[in-house]
């Protein structure tokens, strides 16, 4: 009984900064701070209970117990409806949206990461009951060797769990702002139509622009794909602000593709006006799972 103590409060705790590894506050603000960071941390805490009280429950042939797994699971995805609707209900307020694409990934996200940590806490656990059942070992040496188990085991999920940038997969170069008349064109490709001239001389005055140019073939669908785009114009208008109201459609962000090069441009009028900061904001864009492996048959083809 005095082993369980150990494991349960090893894999407990192990759990928990499983939770707190994966948890981040940044320009995105979310989640925020108080209410959506402390809901997320209690969930972690159950999460990380329910691994931990696994391992006892096998080795005690309790299986009846190991069932609040499956509940635990369906509470989790109960968490991805609660992410999804927090930000569907905000949507709106965005001066640019975050897309549908971008929501579902974020909530796809908090989901996985409580699976996280119930598998560290299980994975604690289950070398834990290893050393100090199977190969005798004292507690000290099993709660040492189980620690680092299971920080080895949160390094590797996070690092399976994060997700790729843009800045891997495109090189974001400097692009030029120019008009035909009323049409607004990045590097000779044809943006919109922009109507009034105090519009048009905003973004000759204000305006930066960017050509995202992808690497390799095989990641056209990426930068093609419309959920991706929106993305990337939102981060960008969140990072470096955009100076755009409610009823100024002439200055709402929006890439376009060339053609010709398979290239996406996209003009923005930021309120700070960097365009080295703009091009490294674009680099870290994250890609959402929903743009992955859209082209994968042009691999190798050049």
């Amino acid at each position: 009984m005095g082993n369980y103590v150990y494991l349960i409060s090893c894999s407990f705790f192990m759990g928990i900064f499983a939770r707190l590894y994966m948890m981040k506050l940044d320009y995105r603000q979310y989640p925020t701070y108080p209410q959506g960071f402390i809901s997320h941390i209690t969930l972690g805490i159950i999460a990380a209970a329910l691994g931990a009280v696994a391992v006892p429950s096998l080795a005690e042939k309790e299986f009846s117990a190991v069932t609040f797994l499956t509940v635990a699971a369906q509470q989790f995805r109960d968490v991805r409806n609660m992410e999804r609707q927090s930000l569907d209900n905000i949507e709106s307020t965005e001066i640019v949206p975050r897309g549908m694409a971008y929501i579902e990934d974020i909530a796809k996200a908090f989901e996985a990461r409580n699976y996280m940590a119930i598998l560290t806490a299980l994975a604690t656990g289950m070398v834990f009951y290893l050393s100090s059942k199977i190969f005798n070992m004292n507690n000290i040496i099993s709660i040492s060797v189980s620690v680092i188990i299971g920080f080895i085991v949160a390094r590797l999920l996070k690092t399976i769990l994060t997700r790729d940038k843009v800045g891997e997969v495109a090189e974001v170069i400097p692009a030029k702002i120019e008009f035909d008349g009323p049409l607004l064109k990045v590097n000779g490709v044809v943006i919109m139509n922009v109507g009034l001239s105090s519009s048009r001389d905003r973004y000759l005055q204000d305006g930066l622009a960017v050509e995202i140019i992808p690497k390799d073939p095989n990641n056209i669908g990426i930068l093609s794909n419309l959920g991706q785009r929106q993305v990337i114009a939102h981060n960008s208008s969140v990072q470096l602000g955009i100076k755009k109201d409610a009823d100024e459609p002439d200055f709402t962000p929006i890439l376009r593709r060339n053609p010709e090069k398979e290239s996406i441009l996209m003009p923005i009028i930021p309120i700070k006006k960097d365009e080295s900061l703009l091009i490294e904001i674009i680099k870290n864009t994250p890609i959402i799972e929903s743009a992955k492996g859209k082209t994968n048959f042009l691999k190798g083809r050049r």
